[in-house]
């Protein structure tokens, strides 16, 4: 995940400065432990602003509105109660090419800042300050030790301080090529590597990208480049210095990552921003804002996507081994009560055949009563033949009780499985982060799991139950809308609230699989083809998405029904017909 550099920050805050200065802080809310957002309102609109002190996605940009969760964090509820009604009046760099802005907050503009709110956008040592005028903290997004850090902790009621200076010389339009070309190529090395060591506000994107600009390698030596390839790299030094000083910022996103430099190509002689080329950037945005909030977004869901996907897998897995293994428990001890009656009938060919039992045998056998032919019986040869007998009445009993016993506890424990197998094919398809409604579908299943009490997570926060559900949407060939759940939640929306008298319900036969519902309007009628459509992407999303054909039930949605106390997403049907699904044939 690229980092937001210096470069990244100054276009950002130019841009916030230029559109929310001065502005109302109305409210104040953390969407998780690394990120909150304010709630700005100017003269042209409301907005808010997200804070990061993530690790690796720090920032400061234009975000989304936050879902409607309650917020329980007590950082959020500080800064709400010190800083709400108040003027937002400047978003600042403390000083001069360094990664910390100073958003203050004043009673309304023109008049001295009340409060200071300090965004350190630094990588892994990121952190939101809050101190007040006399420059004591009073809050802050997580609290440094004297033991954590001897250089710098940072705790509430201590003054707050200033991060360590750079060391680095500072870019300057003044400085000759000559001064620059020497302080580079002053030690033989890696031209990236030197460019990054020599200068303050350099990140490794932005030096990649303008030494490719120039048609340059990163990894070449300094000793390789010619006076050409030193002007060329020199021309995108003033115009990367002259962005800065003029914000002439131009977001895009790159195979990388992303960059706010729109970088001339090599034949530009002048370093002036407006002399850039005309060739199309891909995925172009129209503010730094847009792209930070949409790479920043796509990144960490993904990230979040692949761990919480990777969770729910695990924790399924983990369960459904364990209640695999009873059922093959309860099915061996079933199987062994199906001797139940074998046992009787010996007894009772033994107690009719007394007459041949004799003192110590310790087996015998007799005709069968139907077949005639000869049954071997197991004896105790230290009871008599009625002993014996009872001792097989008393065993086909205890064999009797144990199958009433089992049953019921195979039949629970098999209802569980299916239960789970169908959260574990909603798993399945999601197999990458493709959007937003991806990771909301896993955030789903994750509460459905702990409601369940198949996952204990303490400090769990539900999901906004005011979201908008979004199920699969299709076409059929003749134009009708196919609905497909994504999860049991989904599902039972889709069949039991979304469903009408018109629509036909489809599922796959005795296979864990996603509900789809096939939208009819009073008066039309499904083709033949439409079934088909609706059935192939039936099985597509079920267990059975690999095979070549797949049966599918489909009937009217009144005729499916939930029992009392099923769990999500399983319900009983009747009045079915079948159609063979061909997953392989469903459209990507």
């Amino acid at each position: 995940m690229q980092p937001v550099d210096f470069t990244t920050l100054t276009a950002t805050c130019s841009e916030l400065r230029a559109q929310w200065l001065p502005a109302r802080l109305e409210q104040v809310y953390q969407r998780d432990r690394f990120t909150v957002s304010l709630a700005l309102r100017t003269m042209k609109g409301r907005g808010w602003i997200d804070l990061s002190w993530h690790p690796v996605a720090a920032r400061i940009c234009v975000g989304d509105p936050p879902p409607r969760i309650p917020d329980t964090f007590t950082f959020s509820e500080q800064l709400r109660h010190q800083l709400s009604g108040l003027a937002l009046v400047s978003i600042a760099p403390v000083a001069s090419w360094e990664r910390v802005i100073d958003l203050q907050f004043a009673k309304r503009p023109g008049e001295p800042a009340l409060w200071h709110l300090y965004a350190e956008i630094m990588g892994k040592y990121s952190n939101v300050i809050l101190t007040a005028q006399d420059n004591l903290v009073v809050t802050c997004a997580h609290q440094v030790s004297a033991k954590q850090s001897t250089v710098r902790p940072i705790q509430t009621g201590q003054p707050y301080e200033m991060p360590p200076s750079l060391t680095d010389a500072v870019p300057s339009l003044s400085e000759s090529q000559n001064r620059w070309q020497s302080r580079i190529s002053l030690v033989p090395g890696q031209l990236k590597g030197n460019m990054l060591k020599n200068y303050r506000g350099m990140s490794k994107a932005l030096v990649l990208s303008m030494i490719r600009s120039a048609s340059l390698d990163p990894e070449q030596s300094t000793d390789s480049l010619n006076p050409d390839d030193w002007q060329q790299l020199f021309q995108r030094w003033l115009y990367w210095l002259q962005c800065l000083e003029n914000s002439k910022f131009h977001p895009s996103f790159t195979p990388e990552g992303y960059t706010v430099i729109d970088w001339p190509t090599p034949d530009i002689k002048e370093a002036e921003p407006g002399n850039e080329s005309n060739s199309p950037v891909p995925s172009s945005f129209s503010s730094v804002q847009e792209l930070l909030n949409s790479y920043y977004t796509g990144e960490i869901n993904q990230e979040v996507f692949a761990q919480l996907r990777h969770q729910l897998t695990q924790k399924l897995n983990n369960v459904l081994a364990k209640l695999r293994l009873k059922a093959n428990t309860f099915k061996e001890r079933l199987q062994q009560s199906a001797d139940a009656d074998t046992h009787k009938s010996q007894a009772d060919l033994l107690m009719a055949n007394l007459q041949h039992w004799e003192p110590g045998m310790k087996s015998i056998s007799l005709p069968d009563f139907e077949t005639e032919k000869p049954v071997s019986i197991l004896l105790n040869p230290e009871k008599n033949a009625v002993q014996n007998a009872q001792a097989i009445y008393k065993k086909h009993q205890k064999l009797k009780r144990a199958r009433i016993a089992v049953e019921p506890l195979l039949a629970a424990v098999q209802e569980e499985i299916d239960y789970l197998e169908q959260v574990e094919v909603a798993l399945s398809v999601l197999e990458t982060y493709r959007n937003t409604q991806d990771l909301q579908t896993l955030a789903e299943i994750r509460e459905e799991l702990i409601q369940q009490k198949y996952l204990d997570v303490p400090d769990y926060r539900s999901t906004d139950k005011n979201a908008a559900i979004e199920f699969h949407r299709y076409q059929t060939p003749s134009g009708f809308e196919l609905l497909i759940g994504r999860n049991n939640r989904q599902n039972d929306q889709l069949t039991f609230r979304t469903a009408n008298d018109y629509d036909l319900w489809f599922h796959t036969l005795e296979i864990p699989g996603s509900h789809a519902l096939l939208r009819l309007k009073p008066g039309t009628v499904a083709e033949e083809t439409d079934l088909q459509f609706a059935a192939d992407m039936t099985a597509y999303y079920s267990r059975a998405r690999h095979s070549e054909q797949v049966p599918v039930v489909y009937t009217e949605p009144k005729y499916v029904y939930k029992p009392k106390g099923a769990k999500p997403g399983m319900v009983v049907y009747k009045q079915e017909r079948i159609v063979w699904g061909r997953p392989q044939q469903a459209p990507a």
